[in-house]
């Protein structure tokens, strides 16, 4: 069944929506002062029982098998890791570093797909990672003095991709919010094990949210992990793979131009890092049109 033009409006504002909000992760991120440590702790507490509370509302069972729990557990354990590298990189450069080098994840994804699934290997999605790497090179030697931030950004993207792989044939078998409640339950607890020793190690890391805190906190979790996760899945419905793929991408765009408005990070950035941003977002969205074209020629 075709959808109307109405339903596809609506699904491009869903999406669109969606992917703003996914960017203001970055600057919520920014603007919360704990460590990248207890700010993670905090956000997998709050997506955790709200989301329970959204499945208990909608009567959702939990009911899941041995083998997918112990997946989704794993999944969110690489979530956990990978949020804690991502804010870590905020905290060691600023946002549109971080998303410069974070818009690498779908070229990463595509280059290690073909190594844990059956996925064919594509030379061409291997040259859209040079291009990605020689944009990368760009933005490091321009800023040196964040190059612990660059990196924790660079494995962000490294370990986000493989959080996709792993978690493609989960969300097939299983309701998505039931598989996020699950993943993010799984990286909360093992995140909780882990504060001690952050704890012990560093004495000066504070452990509550300032007052401030709070409420971006709650509109980290709740907005930008929540809202996005129903909007999104609301926008599929109407939706085509190749306005998809592309449209997500955006997000670097839009978190970018968000940290320029709320942060002025336009005046600390110099030329060569628009340089190098350029081609990596460029190699990104080629990379989307490309896989686009070639899954409709396909299916067609």
């Amino acid at each position: 069944m075709s959808s109307t033009p109405a339903e596809i409006k609506k699904a491009n504002i869903q999406m669109h929506l969606s992917i703003i909000l996914w960017g203001f992760t970055a600057v919520l991120g920014r603007g919360i002062s704990l460590q990248q440590e207890m700010l993670v702790w905090w956000r997998m507490l709050i997506v955790s029982a709200t989301l329970l509370i959204y499945l208990m509302y909608m009567r959702q069972s939990l009911r899941v098998n041995r083998k997918s729990l112990v997946q989704m557990i794993a999944v969110g354990l690489l979530l956990m890791v990978h949020w804690l590298f991502f804010y870590g990189a905020i905290k060691h450069s600023n946002v549109s570093i971080t998303l410069s080098c974070f818009a690498t994840t779908s070229l990463f994804t595509a280059l290690f797909e073909p190594m844990v699934t059956d996925k064919k290997f594509s030379f061409s999605e291997m040259g859209f990672s040079v291009l990605a790497i020689i944009g990368i090179g760009l933005i490091f030697y321009d800023g040196a003095e964040y190059s612990t931030g660059i990196f924790y950004a660079i494995m962000a993207a490294f370990i986000g991709s493989f959080f996709n792989i792993f978690n493609k044939p989960i969300v097939q078998q299983h309701d998505a919010a039931v598989v996020s409640f699950y993943e993010i339950t799984g990286g909360f607890v093992g995140l909780t094990l882990l504060v001690p020793a952050y704890a012990y190690f560093y004495p000066e890391m504070k452990l509550l949210p300032a007052n401030n805190d709070w409420w971006l906190l709650i509109v980290l979790a709740v907005a930008c992990t929540n809202v996005t996760m129903i909007l999104s899945l609301k926008a599929l419905k109407h939706l085509s793979a190749f306005t998809l793929n592309l449209a997500i991408n955006l997000e670097p765009i839009y978190g970018i131009a968000l940290a320029f408005i709320f942060f002025g990070e336009n005046k600390l950035l110099h030329t060569q890092f628009y340089i190098g941003t350029g081609i990596i977002l460029s190699s990104v969205l080629l990379h989307a049109i490309f896989t686009s074209r070639k899954t409709m020629v396909i299916e067609d």
